[in-house]
């Protein structure tokens, strides 16, 4: 995809209208509890994560973690992908307690 492309070539500002277009577009089509939610969010998370927007990025990581909890319960691999990855944000935040 268009916005993974530019997000791996280090294009972040031009990958970001795509990541939310695609956000926007999965919430319409599907609900705002899909799993295709979960995804796009996680995507743009992890856009602003690497940009180092982390209170921008948190609230998406956790949303994204919600939603697959809610539709896969706690044993699953992407429920551990969220978790991971909301844990390294913390880890950035240096909020050690609340990451573990």
């Amino acid at each position: 995809d268009l916005a993974g492309l530019l997000k791996d070539q280090g294009y972040y500002d031009k990958a970001t209208p795509h990541y939310e277009c695609a956000l926007k577009f999965c919430e319409e089509q599907f609900g705002p509890d899909h799993l295709k939610v979960a995804k796009a969010l996680n995507d743009l998370a992890e856009l602003l994560f690497l940009q180092g927007k982390y209170d921008d990025a948190k609230p998406l990581f956790e949303r994204a973690l919600r939603i697959r909890q809610e539709n896969h319960g706690l044993d699953h691999q992407d429920v551990a992908t969220s978790l991971n990855n909301l844990a390294q944000l913390l880890n950035e935040q240096a909020k050690y307690d609340e990451a573990k």
